[in-house]
């Protein structure tokens, strides 16, 4: 009896084991959820905003209006 009942179980295995697992980690994921909340995402400076901020700190200590003449003399 045990052998057919072990054939049995490795011949329907694949239909077994997948529904399974997949009760299982529905609920896991679930419960993960309902445990650590609502996650607040972190706030991330985009990178034309980095940028800006960058070519402010290189152009704080100088005079803008001096520029290179574009001219050949």
């Amino acid at each position: 009896m045990w052998p057919i009942l072990w054939a049995a179980a490795r011949t329907y295995a694949p239909y077994i084991t997948f529904p399974v697992a997949f009760v299982v980690g529905a609920v896991g994921y679930q419960l993960e959820w309902f445990i650590r909340g609502n996650p607040q995402p972190p706030v991330r400076i985009s990178i034309l905003e980095k940028k800006r901020r960058k070519t402010l700190q290189e152009t704080a200590g100088r005079d803008l209006t001096q520029v290179i003449s574009l001219k050949e003399n």
